[in-house]
């Protein structure tokens, strides 16, 4: 699964808007619409922030690990 996949999938699981997400980590609406149709992905600092808001690992949302605790 992509690193996009991961992230919207989870947006979906908690309920939370693209709008939200956008506002609350202080990116734009179409930054995270590029994300979305993967024409960029989210830098290393913006993982770690996205990592950090859904109380995940980077090693999650990067796919390298089913458990969204586990940093390898």
């Amino acid at each position: 699964m992509t690193i996009s996949k991961k992230i919207f999938e989870l947006l979906q699981e908690k309920g939370i808007t693209q709008y939200k997400f956008a506002k609350d980590l202080g990116l734009t609406h179409g930054q995270v619409t590029d994300w979305k149709v993967g024409r960029s992905n989210p830098t290393v600092e913006r993982l770690i922030k996205v990592a950090d808001y859904f109380d995940v690992s980077v090693d999650y949302l990067l796919g390298r690990t089913e458990n969204p605790k586990i940093n390898l």
